[in-house]
């Protein structure tokens, strides 16, 4: 494997995760669904540039670049730039004009680029300008609680923020969950059982077209696939934990 991912977690509500990798040599690798957008900064070739990411909905290959470093801001689900439609970024990127060698320009405003030990406050000065803001009834919509709103109203609400339907976008976590336990060494079936697939055939499928490996290659090539999901990330730890304790009893 020719990176790994550093990733901490964020003191902002409105960010999910922050993570850092250095590429030592070049490297294809599996870019898998992810249904958060993200900032990406990368320093390459003595230049740095700011890419906004949007969610992605199938596994692709991406080659990883010899000597480059990137850090990436994961935003959460209910966050989104209210003059940025997120739909327009779903499988796509944008990146963001320079200004200099230190800053590029959002929204009529030149900012200094963001590192990975000041990302908190760059997103809190985003706030503070209007760039980001958040729907909580993103969050009533993906957790699918009780609400006098309408399935139609909530359903617009998640597909401004996400891009995506609060469908797509369990069906997205679920599937990075069942990688996270897979490549941990947990046996198919009870993945299958864990997360709640209808069958192996079933878990098979999905991973096909979200993970880009079907669950026996993840399974027996843990330790040489290389993939674009962090195991560092709390989220997925609370998710094995949770399984090897249930598989011991």
């Amino acid at each position: 494997m020719a990176f790994d991912l550093d990733e901490r977690p964020s003191d902002s509500r409105f960010v999910q995760s922050i993570w850092h990798t250095q590429i030592e040599r070049a490297e294809e690798f599996t870019s898998v669904a992810v249904s958060h957008w993200e900032m990406v900064v990368t320093k390459l070739n003595g230049k740095t540039s700011l890419t906004v990411r949007g969610p992605e909905t199938k596994a692709t290959v991406a080659a990883a670049p010899a000597d480059g470093e990137f850090f990436g801001i994961v935003f959460k689900h209910d966050v989104f730039m209210p003059r940025w439609p997120t739909g327009k970024l779903v499988d796509a990127a944008r990146e963001l004009p320079r200004a200099t060698s230190r800053s590029f320009e959002l929204e009529g405003a030149v900012w200094q680029f963001p590192t990975f030990e000041n990302a908190d406050t760059f997103v809190d000065r985003l706030v503070k300008k209007g760039v980001l803001v958040f729907d909580a009834l993103v969050e009533t919509a993906l957790r699918g609680a009780a609400t006098e709103l309408s399935p139609r109203t909530l359903r617009r609400h998640c597909l401004r923020a996400t891009g995506l339907t609060s469908g797509a976008i369990r069906q997205i976590d679920r599937a990075r969950q069942a990688a996270a336990l897979l490549q941990q060494g947990v046996p198919i079936l009870d993945t299958v059982d864990e997360l709640g697939y209808f069958d192996q055939a079933h878990l098979t499928r999905r991973l096909s077209r979200l993970i880009g490996h079907t669950p026996a290659e993840l399974f027996r090539l843990r330790e040489r696939l290389t993939l674009s999901l962090s195991y560092k990330n709390a989220e997925f730890r609370r998710a094995i934990d949770r399984s090897r304790g249930a598989f011991k009893k």
